[in-house]
């Protein structure tokens, strides 16, 4: 099972490495006024990052489903609760996109404020992110017991750390003259 569970990981990590890297891509491109294709660029790009998390998220609920290993009973109960879960998320990835794009925005022109903006709203996105598996994990141990809500979180916990890592290492470092009185 753990190889099953590896080969959706790495087509799950090329997926999201490809939407990490069209996200930090994304400002790259000119302004509209400099540039009349800049517009449609950026809604192809748009469509292209909506798909890909899209397909993402079908990827990882396969992963789950092998993990998972449930039988019709506990597939009935399970299913429904994995799925207002994932709707959750990804209303919590949208504010994770859009900092990522303000990150891509102001990379070159990093202020203080700025940095300080986006690495607190980063750091509310991960709390939001931990308090909506703690409460996921509260409805499958009420559904199905502790052993399969630690399951749930085991490997939902393996998913969102690869995806993290993914992510994380294909953005650049943030770089500034760390001067405080810039604020």
């Amino acid at each position: 099972m753990k190889n099953q569970v590896t080969g959706g990981l790495a087509a799950m990590v090329l997926a999201v490495a490809a939407s990490a890297a069209l996200a930090q891509g994304a400002p790259a491109a000119a302004p509209a006024a400099k540039d009349p294709g800049a517009a449609a660029r950026k809604q192809n790009l748009d469509q292209e990052i909506r798909m890909l998390r899209r397909d993402i998220r079908a990827d990882k609920a396969k992963v789950i489903g092998t993990a998972m290993q449930l039988d019709a009973d506990q597939s009935t109960k399970f299913w429904p609760i994995y799925k207002e879960y994932e709707s959750q998320l990804a209303k919590l990835n949208d504010l994770r996109e859009a900092n990522i794009r303000e990150y891509a925005k102001n990379y070159a022109n990093m202020s203080d404020n700025k940095a300080d903006e986006l690495v607190n709203a980063a750091i509310a996105y991960h709390k939001k992110r931990i308090d909506l598996v703690a409460n996921t994990y509260d409805k499958v141990r009420s559904a199905l017991g502790s052993p399969i809500a630690a399951r749930f979180v085991q490997a939902e916990s393996e998913l969102l750390n690869i995806i993290d890592l993914q992510i994380q290492s294909s953005l650049p470092l943030i770089w500034g003259s760390g001067d405080s009185s810039a604020k």
